[in-house]
């Protein structure tokens, strides 16, 4: 495990965000702290990021930055991830069944934030940036069921309802 650090100023600290984005999209993220470190107008976020260098080359680290893709599978674990798998081909259902894109039922990200927050009820839902009151009240009743499921501790009996 690695550590590095960032800080974004409240006022102009778009580049450091942008930096601290494609160093996110580009490795596998164990753990993120930030803190905000309050000094007038010189206040800014402090942002430690731990992360398993290991996991990818370094090519592959400035090929997936520089398009911006995230290869769920290296950032999920494997249990993430087969939820993850179960909420992209119930996702693939339902936008075909109403004629759009998958990605306006919900974005890779989002169902990678369901998985790896935990998210069992309706209100953690919409916390997920981007989500919202609309999506959450649209799809909520689909996707949680596999994500409370997903959280059931493994001696749950097979017949148990949630």
């Amino acid at each position: 495990m690695q550590l590095k650090f960032f800080t974004i100023a409240i006022h102009g600290g778009d580049d450091a965000e942008a930096e601290l984005n494609r160093f996110l999209t580009a490795h596998r993220i164990i753990a993120i702290d930030r803190q905000f470190v309050s000094n007038g107008a010189n206040s800014a976020w402090s942002v430690c990021v731990s992360f398993d260098d290991a996991s990818t080359t370094g090519a592959a680290r400035s090929a997936m930055a520089r398009r911006g893709k995230v290869d769920f599978k290296d950032l999920l674990t494997d249990t993430e991830f087969a939820v993850f798998a179960r909420l992209r081909a119930l996702r693939k259902e339902r936008a075909d069944a109403e004629g759009i894109p998958a990605y306006a039922v919900f974005t890779n990200e989002h169902l990678a934030e369901m998985v790896q927050k935990r998210v069992t009820s309706a209100t953690a839902l919409r916390e997920i940036p981007g989500v919202g009151e609309a999506r959450a009240e649209k799809y909520g009743p689909a996707f949680l069921p596999i994500l409370q499921a997903a959280a059931l501790p493994d001696t749950m009996p097979a017949d148990h309802e949630t």
